[in-house]
Order: structure tokens, then sequence, then C-alpha cells
């Protein structure tokens, strides 16, 4: 039951940075997409991408869902990984944004409108940087909302907790 509930709040935070108007890929998604499977554990991945999928029927599917959907479940897998401390997780949030930013305009590339050139893949990583400044920041903005609610003690009546075993 606690996990049904816990997916739904999911989605419905999910849902709402993705409905709610915004700068372009100004979210907490990848946030989320990080910090859920660290604190719930990676079983919490499926519930992710359930949330994207529901949220992208209505904003529309697009040609790179693969490595959008993909990347999220990377971030999530890698998580574990940078739970000791806030600068670890922070920092674990930062490269997911980093990998985010690298699986997806890859996806971009690939679809050929940039040429499959070396010329080509460099200028959609370049045309993307302003993107990637809003993820970096959103990322940071959203990081530190989790781990400052993670510090007034939320997080510590989540007995399967990651992060709480660290501490």
């Amino acid at each position: 039951m606690n996990y049904l509930k816990f997916s739904i709040g999911i989605f419905v935070v999910l849902a709402a940075s993705r409905f709610i108007p915004h700068p372009p890929n100004f979210t907490s998604l990848l946030a989320l997409s990080f910090y859920i499977p660290a604190i719930l554990g990676k079983r919490y991945i499926p519930a992710l991408i359930i949330s994207f999928l529901i949220t992208d029927y209505f904003i529309g599917f697009h040609s790179t869902v693969a490595f959008t959907w993909g990347s999220v479940i990377i971030i999530g897998l890698i998580s574990k990984y940078f739970i000791k401390n806030i600068t670890t997780r922070i920092s674990g949030a930062l490269m997911g944004a980093l990998l985010f930013f690298l699986i997806t305009n890859f996806g971009v590339w690939s679809l050929g409108s940039y040429g499959y050139t070396f010329e080509g893949l460099m200028m959609c990583y370049t045309l993307a940087i302003p993107f990637f400044a809003y993820t970096i920041i959103s990322t940071l903005i959203f990081s530190s909302i989790i781990e400052t609610v993670h510090k007034f003690n939320f997080f510590k009546n989540l007995k399967f907790s990651k992060i709480n075993k660290q501490f």
C-alpha cells in the first residue's frame, strides 16, 4: 500500500512540474529522477517512468522519448552511489543532469536533423547549451529543496529510506 501511495505522490509532483508553465528544461524532473530512487530505492524507478508515460500522453510523445526515459532510468540506477552526504547527493543530481544532456541530445542528433557528421553532433550539443543552463539551475534549486525537506526530518519516518541508513 505504501508503494501505491508514494507512486501516486511521485506522479502528482512530477505532473505538476511538467504541466505548470515553466522555462524550457526548468523542471524538477531530474532532481526527482535522482532523489526518488536515492531516498526510496530503485523499486520506485518504474513509478517515475509510468509518471512520464502518463504525462507524455497529455503533453505529447516525441521521437526521443526512449532517450529521455532511458536517461531517467540510468540516473535512478546510479543514484545509489551518491547518497553518502549532501555534497555527493547534489553532485550526483548534477551528474544526472549532465547524463540527461548527453543522452537526450545524442538522441536528437541520431534523428538526423543535424546531419550524421561530427560537426552535426557538435552543433546539436552546442545549440542545446542554453537549455542545459536551465537544467542545471533547476536541478540545483529542486535538489536544494529536497535536501532542505530532508534536513527538517521529513524523510526520517520513511523506514526504507536509503539516505537515512547513511546518517
